[in-house]
């Protein structure tokens, strides 16, 4: 028998394609084990992130011109969902022609039934909610300087329907509040068919959210 040496020539051609197919190879392994997130889910996740950012303290404001009872039950899950701090803030306009600190029963009767409903759907929904009487003679600036001073990321305001209000159902404190808030600002317009989110007291306990 006649045994020959096999000689394998290596060059620096064949290292370089080898290496170009090792990585192909290893590129479409590891893209078919962790493929690219769609768009769908990109926004979800996009969503998520800014939610955790915007909710890390909630200002619910009630006036004689903002009716934020139907948004309530909305502020009180995602304080909840989110263990945010919740506030709600009823704003009592002083006009010029009285002292800034006079007295205004009615007004002042209305603003206690107001925040003892937001109290009342807060506690269904298994919520802390601290409450807080501000006489101001400009609720715009009344509701900017407590969100300043609370380091609020959102604001919560509720609004008129159409038919509620003549004209648009925004009032103008609520479109300037939101045109000046250094925060977010989400305004909620009342439904035709009840309350937003509402939950009937003793409905909280058994809610999966």
């Amino acid at each position: 028998m006649i045994y020959q040496n096999a000689t394998v020539h290596i060059t620096i051609a064949g290292v370089l394609i080898a290496l170009l197919i090792v990585v192909a190879i290893s590129s479409t392994i590891w893209w078919m084990l962790h493929p690219p997130a769609s768009f769908i889910q990109k926004l979800a996740r996009e969503a998520a992130t800014e939610l955790e950012r915007m909710v890390g303290s909630i200002v619910v404001v009630f006036s004689a011109d903002i009716l934020s009872t139907h948004m309530m039950a909305l502020a009180a899950k995602l304080a909840r969902g989110e263990r945010s701090e919740l506030l709600a803030i009823y704003v009592i306009e002083v006009p010029y022609s009285l002292p800034p600190d006079a007295e205004m029963p009615l007004e002042e009767r209305g603003a206690l039934d107001a925040l003892g409903a937001a109290e009342s759907i807060a506690t269904a929904s298994g919520v802390s909610l601290r409450t807080e009487i501000i006489k101001s003679r400009l609720t715009k600036q009344a509701v900017l300087d407590l969100a300043k001073r609370e380091r609020a990321n959102l604001i919560i305001l509720g609004s008129f329907r159409e038919g509620k209000y003549t004209g648009a159902p925004l009032g103008r404190t609520i479109e300037e509040i939101a045109a000046d808030a250094k925060c977010d600002v989400l305004i909620g317009v009342e439904g035709k068919h009840g309350t937003l989110l509402y939950e009937e007291p003793g409905q909280a306990g058994t809610s999966n959210s």
